[in-house]
């Protein structure tokens, strides 16, 4: 696919209805800002961004998917430290089992939060709900925000300094989340009319090429349709080995920023760090593969 030239797309950005810190009606802004062809507000385990950016209205020159982003376990057998999302785009908003599921994730994400705040008091970490719900802005808490608000307090210097001393995998207010299963997420998302998506495979850390594979061919046979090739964290390499996957197996290829708007600083809606392009074919294949 030609990144190099045409009009741009980005099909993964997260709005202040999960961790993300514009609206969805600034996210549109700025997209139409930034002359963006297509974009997808994929947030986690919610669909409310995307109804409000639907309920708003998307600019006429703006192509608009709906989506998501849902936290799963893989299978027992696949043993690795990093983590597994599933993105889910073209989903029906109304489907029943999708928004039933969807309410589970966020009562058990509303249910960490405050058992994060209550690690940090043991190790004198100071912070207060309240604190980390003024930089939610009432939208769904996630670590993000907790590392911001530890932050705007001085308790740490930076969102990055609060994950790797706190708030990580394995730091000492790290609190585990329920998440569901691979197969689950992939058929809620199938049977809510979407395209199950594997999202940034190089945050699964694993590190031999033979096991990504084993995984890969585990997931499209529970139905995986596609894989997010393009992604900041990518190098050429990565994208140039994701590719020639996603090709010998048959899976879209998908890509977005990962946008969080000032929680994540460095990462740009529609150009991550600067060197993301993701080609407007990646978007007329979605099309294409919804209308067949």
């Amino acid at each position: 696919m030609d990144c190099n030239s045409g009009v741009k797309i980005d099909l993964h950005i997260h709005s202040s209805a999960s961790d993300g810190t514009l609206a969805p009606g600034e996210i549109l802004s700025l997209a139409y800002r930034l002359n963006l062809g297509a974009i997808s507000i994929t947030d986690h385990d919610t669909v409310l961004g995307v109804k409000d950016a639907l309920q708003i209205g998307i600019p006429e020159s703006i192509k608009f998917i709906t989506g998501v982003e849902i936290s799963v376990t893989p299978p027992a057998f696949f043993r690795f430290s990093g983590s597994c999302h599933i993105l889910g785009y073209f989903i029906r908003l109304d489907d029943p089992e999708l928004n039933r599921s969807l309410k589970m994730l966020q009562a058990a994400r509303e249910s960490r939060a405050p058992r994060i705040i209550e690690r940090l008091e043991v190790l004198g970490i100071g912070l207060s709900m309240d604190e980390v719900l003024t930089v939610s802005g009432g939208g769904q808490i996630g670590r993000p925000h907790i590392a911001r608000a530890m932050v705007n307090k001085h308790l740490v210097r930076s969102i990055h300094e609060a994950f790797d001393l706190y708030l990580g995998r394995g730091k000492p207010a790290y609190v585990d989340k329920y998440r569901m299963n691979c197969e689950q997420a992939i058929q809620i998302i199938a049977n809510a009319g979407g395209i199950p998506v594997l999202a940034h495979p190089v945050l699964l850390n694993i590190r031999q090429n033979e096991v990504l594979e084993a995984f890969i061919r585990e997931l499209k046979e529970m139905g995986l349709k596609g894989m997010e090739v393009y992604y900041p964290e990518h190098s050429i390499i990565h994208q140039r080995f994701y590719f020639d996957m996603a090709k010998r197996y048959e899976l879209l290829m998908t890509g977005g920023s990962d946008f969080h708007g000032s929680l994540k600083p460095d990462i740009q809606m529609g150009t991550g760090r600067g060197d993301l392009c993701v080609p407007y074919e990646v978007y007329e294949n979605l099309i294409q593969s919804q209308n067949n």
